[in-house]
């Protein structure tokens, strides 16, 4: 055959695999719109049901992750809310010795490995935490969840932590929910799940499940609330600057769109302007404002994210997480700060990163960012 044969059939290739990823784009809505319908009074005292502590007077709670990928968020957040509100003894894991590389940003020192919590608490904990990770097969973090549940335990999956849990095995046959990215994988892999839609939250028969990363706040506010009532509750959303957190949601809002495609495209053409945006680490800094700024920065496709300190060795935040810096005894370019907004409340700071990304890399970039996070803007609470 010519060498004109295969050019040609390249040409050819190329323009049908164009005009195919075209159709899909142009198949894509331009926008999304949905209201979040309320949740029965019934339903929602049901779910703080749920969650009350059974054994302990002051709960055992564990949060699991994969020491070579958990996500940020996921795995910070229900740690630093619990820790600040006071009504648990909060114990950060990890499947094996040395740190937690969180994605997409940040690295952690756990508190002890699951062998050990299990060699100090044979009973169990009371609840288990389980963020999103990067691989949903990893046999000592299933085994380990398995184990807990069957001791009594109740399995919260955050955002995409559900796929984990369900990969455990807890779902089959449970209504449940996770983030809107990874539904169709999730009833996929485990077709007996009855999803629910609309809820920020799921509990049936000890497992719950939350739709995407910043739902783990109002999650973990309800479990505040179902372990230490309404009153310390409101106390702990006031300090996050949350006003309302309850399980309403608009699930249809959250899906891909024309402009959400063509944003990532096109930002991640641009890899020749791609940054590195420094976080300060700074002792006793809210871990919570740190995971949000770090997670929504890192999901620009623009830019990524490293923290550095002063000097070398483990940072602490507020409420005793031990954050391993990038960069010792460095320091960073003014024009690539990234801040945190200390003295802010973390909602107020994550609103505040918001802003910051917009006015960097435009609207529509937030917007992509605000998807990933499933971080209803526009509704009256977080």
């Amino acid at each position: 055959m010519s060498k004109s044969f295969f050019i040609w059939g390249g040409v050819a290739l190329f323009v049908l695999s164009f005009a195919g990823f075209g159709g899909w784009m142009l198949s894509l809505p331009v926008a999304t719109a949905a209201s979040a319908p309320p949740v029965p009074r019934e339903e929602a005292q049901a779910l703080l049901a749920s969650l009350r502590p059974v054994e302990r007077t002051r709960p055992l709670v564990a949060v699991i992750g994969i020491n070579d990928a958990t996500e940020t968020t996921d795995y910070l957040m229900p740690t630093g809310i619990l820790r600040r509100a006071d009504v648990a003894d909060v114990a950060l894991l990890a499947t094996g010795p040395g740190p937690v590389q969180l994605y997409p940003a940040l690295a952690v020192e756990p508190d002890a490995t699951i062998a050990a919590f299990d060699a100090e608490h044979p009973e169990g904990a009371d609840y288990v935490v389980v963020p999103a990770m990067s691989r949903d097969d990893d046999p000592a973090a299933l085994a380990w969840i398995r184990s807990q549940a069957e001791k009594g335990a109740t399995i919260i999956g955050i955002c995409a932590g559900a796929k984990v849990v369900a990969a455990a095995g807890l779902l089959d046959g449970r209504r449940a929910t996770t983030h809107w990215y990874y539904l169709d994988e999730m009833l996929k892999r485990s077709p007996t799940i009855r999803y629910v839609a609309d809820r920020r939250m799921v509990a049936e028969e000890g497992v719950v499940t939350t739709t995407g990363i910043t739902a783990s706040m109002p999650m973990m506010l309800t479990l505040i609330e179902a372990i230490a009532g309404r009153e310390r509750a409101e106390a702990v959303a006031h300090d996050l600057g949350v006003e309302t957190w309850d399980a309403r949601h608009a699930s249809a809002a959250f899906r891909l769109t024309r402009p959400f495609v063509a944003t990532v495209l096109a930002n991640r053409m641009v890899f020749w302007n791609r940054e590195t945006l420094g976080i300060r680490l700074e002792p006793g800094m809210d871990e919570v404002s740190l995971a949000l700024a770090a997670d929504a920065w890192s999901r620009t496709y623009r830019s990524g994210v490293a923290t550095f300190a002063a000097v070398p060795g483990v940072v602490e935040t507020a409420n005793g997480v031990r954050v391993v810096p990038d960069h010792a005894g460095a320091d960073w370019p003014r024009a690539l700060d990234a801040s945190t907004f200390p003295g802010r409340k973390p909602a107020e700071a994550l609103d505040l990163t918001l802003a910051a990304i917009a006015a960097r890399y435009g609207a529509r970039t937030t917007d992509v960012v605000a998807m990933q996070l499933e971080y209803p803007r526009q509704a009256a609470g977080r």
